[in-house]
């Protein structure tokens, strides 16, 4: 298969067609579930979708190695590009590694401030003209409302669009009346998208329960393969 093709099949497209066509600039996403459950598989996806058609991502880790996560985006490409027969395998590798930033911080020991001016300054001076940012290994129950209010204007000032993953409590009850995971409530209003993963007897459920200004919109019939962890229609 062509790169071309796969990209015009990938779920992701159906994924983007469920959320208004895509998460959009100044926006935040959020994907939710318990732990191990497939919210990293997803986000690496996702930029894996955008590298494919030559745009650049900002990789952002608070849990994770810089090695960790390169083995996340090596493993995950190489499962679709043996399952979607995809060629040119090795030209297509180098420019998703060429369009890729991964930087590793530690929530407690950096600012927001001091995370979004190294970000500023690797597209404004460096050049890495990015529109998607990458966050993986946040802990939401440290982060106060300011401090969502501070990355979404600065979302809105670069034109960047940012996908982030949030870890439930394995202690029930974890989503609110309307189906809103209960540790994002109260930046919920700052949150344009947020998509919760759900594990089923045979597969993990894709759910959307914000989407924009829509709450539980009808569902976009996405799975996640228990055993590859690959996003597919149900």
């Amino acid at each position: 298969m062509l790169k071309e093709e796969f990209i015009q099949k990938s779920p992701v497209r159906i994924f983007e067609k469920s959320i208004e066509g895509g998460l959009h600039a100044g926006n935040i996403g959020v994907l939710a579930s318990k732990k191990g459950i497939g919210k990293t598989s997803v986000l690496v996806q996702i930029a894996l979708d955008k590298l494919m058609q030559g745009e650049k991502v900002i990789h952002v880790s608070f849990n994770a190695h810089t090695s960790y996560v390169i083995s996340w985006y090596e493993n995950i490409f190489n499962e679709i590009a043996r399952r979607k027969n995809l060629e040119n395998i090795d030209d297509v590798k180098e420019q998703l590694v060429r369009n890729r930033m991964i930087m590793n911080f530690t929530q407690e020991g950096v600012t927001v401030d001091q995370i979004t001016r190294t970000i500023n300054a690797l597209i404004v001076d460096g050049g890495f003209n990015a529109k998607t940012i990458i966050v993986d290994g946040f802990d939401f129950t440290r982060a106060p409302a300011e401090r969502f209010e501070k990355v979404k204007t600065f979302l809105a000032e670069m034109q960047l669009e940012a996908w982030y993953t949030c870890t439930l409590a394995e202690t029930e009850p974890v989503l609110d009346t309307q189906g809103i995971p209960i540790v994002l409530r109260s930046i919920e209003p700052l949150i344009s998208v947020i998509v919760v993963l759900e594990p089923k007897k045979d597969f993990i459920h894709l759910r959307v329960v914000k989407d924009h200004e829509r709450r539980n919109p009808s569902d976009m019939n996405l799975m996640l393969d228990p055993r590859t962890l690959l996003i597919a229609e149900t």
